[in-house]
């Protein structure tokens, strides 16, 4: 790990986009849903934190938050168990005439007691459905350099229709920019159904301690709920808000099929390299035996993770801990969670399974790659 850059704290909400694959997070958060073979999505988020000497983080969890405490457990994989600083996950907030909160400006004032007894001056504030590994140091650096009260980042790309398709106009899916010459931001949409590349909110802002204590007050008491929404369209000509593209590698989930996708990339060698090659990332350890490859077993162009157990042929897949694939069965265009067996014999393609699942022998499932078929989890078909 890097030194600690004592000047800013992190605030991540895990549960944002949990609607967008019900599938997935039926039992979980959107922060805890397996990706690329041995990760969840929050390990990219908090790995590019720490690497970057952000050491104080705070997880605002609403609902579904036990498989994402299980994995966490101390922050000890990221050496976020600490006595002062560290990982805090706080748990959901409500009272008698409050429900539970629903946006950022509701989730940070529940804890502004908290933030306001904090010593770092910035504060990153990020979503899960994004991984990605960022410099967070260079974007603090730039911010400050800037002179601006916030930074946001974005990417250039088309809005994926996965998200068009998702619109919810009450909440705000989706924020694209229009820029001034200097970058600053003129204004924002919330869910544009315009064509062609976009500048798209990375959802990922940072902003100075104190601002957001007060700007957070001042939406709350006049019944804000939403960050862009209630604090930066009404502002946009009182402070200067700087966006900041991202052209680095990012996989965005918008549901089954880009979830599908964005891990599919990976094996590519270059997409691989990409989103991993520049910093390491951190997850839970799980002290798995190698993988094993027995007498007569085929693999192409896939990724394995450790505690493996591979009899048959697997091809263009995406295999995590503890996998068993059987004597005779064939899998093809997968992508199998932790602990899945496919018995021996049995056909699968295009196909999802989630944690313990299992295939028995001689069965054959098989969707597209606009529909794959996803088994939820301790399913036995």
């Amino acid at each position: 790990m890097v030194k600690a850059n004592r000047s800013a704290m992190a605030l991540i909400f895990p549960n944002i986009y949990d609607g967008l694959v019900p599938e997935l997070t039926s039992e979980r958060l959107m922060a805890s849903i397996p990706f690329g073979g041995r990760y969840r999505m929050i390990d990219f988020i908090l790995s590019s934190m720490v690497n970057s000497g952000i050491d104080n983080v705070s997880i605002l969890v609403r609902e579904n938050y036990f498989s994402l405490i299980d994995h966490l457990g101390s922050g000890r994989e990221w050496d976020l168990a600490r006595k002062n600083g560290g990982l805090t996950i706080f748990p959901p907030f409500a009272q008698n005439t409050i429900s539970i909160s629903n946006g950022r400006v509701e989730g940070i004032e529940s804890i502004l007691g908290f933030i306001k007894n904090q010593k770092e001056k910035y504060v990153v504030i990020s979503d899960t459905n994004i991984a990605y590994n960022i410099d967070f140091a260079k974007i603090i650096d730039e911010h400050i350099k800037n002179g601006a009260d916030v930074t946001v980042l974005y990417s250039k790309t088309d809005i994926p229709q996965a998200a068009k398709d998702a619109i919810d106009t009450s909440k705000g899916l989706y924020y694209t920019f229009d820029l001034n010459d200097d970058s600053t931001i003129n204004k924002i949409s919330i869910n544009s159904k315009d064509d062609g590349v976009q500048n798209l909110s990375m959802n990922i802002y940072v902003i100075e301690r104190e601002l957001l204590i007060e700007k957070i007050q001042d939406a709350y008491v006049n019944g804000g709920k939403y960050f862009e929404r209630d604090i930066l369209i009404p502002h946009l000509d009182e402070l200067k808000i700087v966006a900041r593209e991202y052209d680095g590698y990012i996989a965005r989930v918008y549901d089954m099929v880009s979830y599908f996708n964005e891990n599919m990339k990976l094996l590519d060698d270059e997409n691989l390299d990409a989103l991993f090659g520049k910093n390491p990332v951190y997850t839970k350890i799980r002290d798995d035996n190698p993988t094993r490859y027995i007498a007569g077993a085929k693999s192409a162009n896939t990724l394995v993770a450790d505690g493996c157990i591979i009899e048959g042929e697997v091809e263009n897949s995406i295999l995590f801990r503890g996998v068993k694939v059987g004597k005779g069965a064939i899998v093809k265009n997968c992508i199998l969670m932790q602990d899945t067996v496919i018995e021996a014999g049995a056909k699968v393609d295009h196909v999802i399974t989630d944690k313990k699942v299992t295939i028995s022998a001689e069965k054959e499932v098989k969707g597209t790659d606009t529909f794959p078929v996803y088994i939820s989890k301790r399913t036995t078909i």
